[in-house]
């Protein structure tokens, strides 16, 4: 009775990366799947040949070949340490390959051109802003199917972790640092984003709605935020955006500042960055071009 409860208290449960809905994601899963492969390679045996020695050498087997004075064996020891050497090897061939080929800074090779989105971490939401569309919105995103897209990850706040676990990589976003991640949606579809990075009070609730579309369903959907009467002018109207909130609505705005993402990384150059509740900045510094987080490092 047990196991046949268990598939019922689990089927609520859902694997966003085992099922992507895009190349990066895909490609993520199947090294998950092959490492994970690799490994069984080990562990399985390990379970099988646990069980059978147990059985076999069991107190009331009195057949089983009793040896004291046994202490070594060449062939054991070469399948002890040749198996997981080998599967090393494998294991540390594929993750260079990958870690490479799936770098989140990495463009996606396609035909169509890709597209910008800036991603901002707030107390706790996330505004995202269009620069070529010169709109804006807050816990909202929408893509074209199909369309490589570069995100500009950067935070207004503490540290924070951008993710869509079907489309791929998470990426950190850093108060006064530009990040960047490649993602793209194969398949039209509305998918969870969220913070993977545990950053307060109402991080449980930074979640967004990623909308996959068609062409014509993502310029519908563009014309309909520009219908907005709301601006998203820096640094005023983002310094109201940015007081924390928990479970904020989602939002539109129809006007952004043409430089809204250069800005607001600037400001933290200059000491001016951000809320007065988010701490103070170095105003030693001076005005910068926005640091990427690859040089920080």
């Amino acid at each position: 009775m047990t196991w046949l409860t268990v598939p019922l208290l689990l089927s609520g449960c859902g694997s966003a990366l085992m099922d992507p809905s895009g190349p990066v994601g895909q490609g993520l899963k199947s090294l998950i799947i092959t490492a994970f492969g690799l490994m069984l390679i080990v562990v399985i045996p390990v379970i099988v040949m646990t069980i059978l020695f147990a059985w076999k050498y069991r107190g009331t087997n009195l057949a089983a070949k009793y040896t004291p004075n046994w202490e070594h064996s060449n062939v054991i020891e070469l399948f002890v340490w040749a198996i997981p050497c080998v599967i090393i090897l494998f294991l540390g061939i594929l993750t260079w390959q990958t870690s490479h080929s799936y770098d989140p800074h990495k463009p996606i090779a396609s035909e169509d051109e890709t597209m910008t989105i800036d991603a901002i971490s707030l107390d706790w939401k996330w505004l995202f802003i269009y620069p070529e569309q010169g709109i804006a919105t807050v816990n909202e995103l929408a893509m074209p199917v199909n369309t490589p897209v570069h995100f500009r990850v950067t935070s207004g706040t503490v540290m924070n972790s951008f993710m869509i676990p079907n489309l791929g990589s998470q990426i950190y976003a850093m108060a006064g640092m530009n990040n960047d991640v490649y993602l793209e949606g194969s398949e039209i579809g509305t998918f969870r984003g969220r913070s993977t990075h545990y950053s307060g009070e109402g991080f449980s609730e930074m979640l967004f709605d990623a909308h996959v579309t068609s062409q014509a369903d993502f310029q519908a959907w563009v014309d309909k935020v520009k219908q907005s009467p709301n601006t998203m002018m820096f640094p005023d109207d983002y310094n109201k955006l940015a007081q924390p909130t928990i479970g904020a609505p989602v939002q539109y705005f129809s006007q952004v500042s043409p430089d809204f993402y250069g800005d607001l990384i600037r400001s933290y150059k200059s000491g001016h960055g951000g809320p007065q509740s988010h701490g103070e900045h170095n105003q030693a510094q001076e005005p910068s071009m926005p640091m990427s987080a690859q040089a920080a490092e």
